[in-house]
């Protein structure tokens, strides 16, 4: 399974606003834009991000197949521990299993009140996984 980080804009200008959702973001100039499309190869765990003044960047937005969970605290991305030391880019940031299920470890003990929900889209991850599996004969 491919996971994915991508950018949903400045932070002062658009968390307010986010919601689920949410397929716009504002620009610094105060234009509209579209969210860039997912690469298909990115079949897990959406996360959108949004960069705060002084080059920080927060987890603010989770997403799995039906699941979009807004962030109440968003997360600070560490790029050793959730990115492999890979640098932000315009483009979808492509994560493995491993970032992934770190950022998810951050995002669940920051967002107390989003466990039910995020327990809800860790469980159809699982359930997506087990699916997949070849069957063995019996």
């Amino acid at each position: 399974m491919r996971h994915g980080y991508m950018y949903n804009g400045a932070f002062e200008l658009n968390f307010a606003g986010l919601r689920p959702g949410t397929m716009t973001y504002k620009t610094t100039d105060g234009e509209e834009r579209p969210l860039p499309s997912w690469p298909e190869k990115v079949n897990g765990v959406r996360v959108g991000y949004m960069e705060k003044s002084g080059k920080k960047f927060y987890a603010v937005r989770v997403q799995y197949d039906e699941h979009d969970i807004v962030l109440e605290n968003p997360v600070a991305l560490d790029p050793l521990r959730h990115m492999n030391n890979r640098r932000f880019s315009p483009q979808p940031i492509e994560v493995t299993d491993d970032e992934a299920s770190a950022l998810i470890d951050d995002i669940i003990r920051d967002n107390p009140d989003k466990q039910p929900e995020l327990a809800m889209l860790i469980n159809k991850i699982n359930q997506t996984r087990r699916a997949a599996r070849p069957k063995t004969a019996s």
